[in-house]
C-alpha cells in the first residue's frame, strides 16, 4: 500500500518543479525562508502533467515562509485552476502532506475517506483539508487546501515568481499569460496588475 501510485495535484508553489523537489528530497526553495526535511522516499516523481481541475485559487492567510498570502484551493470558485500533477507513492504524498501541516514526516496518513468521498479533514490547519479533484489512469487525483476561507491576502513578488515560473513550465505559458491568470486571482487582485507580475517573470 506505501508504493500505492497516486496524483498529487499542485497548484501553488510546487507548481515549479525545483522547488517541489524541496519537499522530496530536501533543503530550502530560493526566496523562502524554511527548510524542508524531505520525504522518506526522495525519489523524483515517477510522472508529472499538466491539468487544470474544477473551481480556483485565491490567496488568503500569510505564509510564514514567504510572507502575504498564500495560495489556496476552492472547488467552489468558478472557472478552473491551473496545476501540475505528479505521480508519487503513498508514501511520499503522505510525507508532503505532513511538510505542509508542518508536522514530521513518517506518518502514514488513512487517506480512505478522501479517496471514496472526496474530502477528508485531518485537522484545522491551512493545509489541512484533502480534496478528490478526479482520477487519472486509475489513479486518484489528491490535492490540499484549507477547510476555511481565509480573508483575502495579497501574495509577495518571490511568491508570485515562483507560481509564475511554476505555471510556464508546466504548461508552457507565456510571462504575459502567468501574470494575467495570477493577477485575477482573489487575493491578487486590485493588489497586482498582469503587467506588474509579467515583468518578475520577464
Amino acid at each position: 500500500m506505501d508504493d500505492e501510485p497516486l496524483w498529487y495535484v499542485a497548484y501553488g508553489s510546487n507548481l515549479f518543479r525545483q522547488r517541489f523537489r524541496c519537499y522530496l528530497s530536501g533543503g530550502r526553495p530560493e526566496g523562502g525562508n524554511r527548510h524542508y526535511t524531505g520525504c522518506r522516499d526522495p525519489r523524483p516523481a515517477r510522472a508529472e502533467r499538466a491539468v487544470t481541475v474544477p473551481g480556483g485559487i485565491y490567496f488568503g492567510y500569510t505564509s510564514l515562509v514567504w510572507g502575504g498570502g498564500m495560495a489556496f484551493y476552492d472547488p467552489g470558485l468558478p472557472g478552473r485552476a491551473a496545476a501540475r500533477a505528479y505521480l508519487l507513492t503513498r508514501r511520499q504524498f503522505c510525507d508532503v502532506l505532513s511538510q505542509e501541516m508542518r508536522r514530521d514526516v513518517g506518518a502514514d496518513h488513512d487517506l480512505s475517506e478522501a479517496v471514496a468521498r472526496g474530502r477528508q479533514r485531518l485537522g484545522p490547519g491551512r493545509y489541512e483539508t484533502v480534496l478528490k479533484v478526479g482520477e487519472r489512469g486509475g489513479h486518484p487525483m489528491l490535492t490540499f487546501t484549507s477547510s476555511d476561507r481565509h480573508p483575502p491576502n495579497a501574495p509577495t513578488a518571490p511568491y508570485l515568481t515562483m507560481l509564475g515560473n511554476g505555471l510556464r513550465e508546466a504548461h508552457g505559458w507565456s510571462a504575459g499569460r502567468a501574470g494575467a491568470y495570477l493577477a485575477a486571482r482573489p487575493g491578487a487582485r486590485g493588489a497586482w496588475t498582469a503587467g506588474d507580475i509579467t515583468a518578475l517573470l520577464g
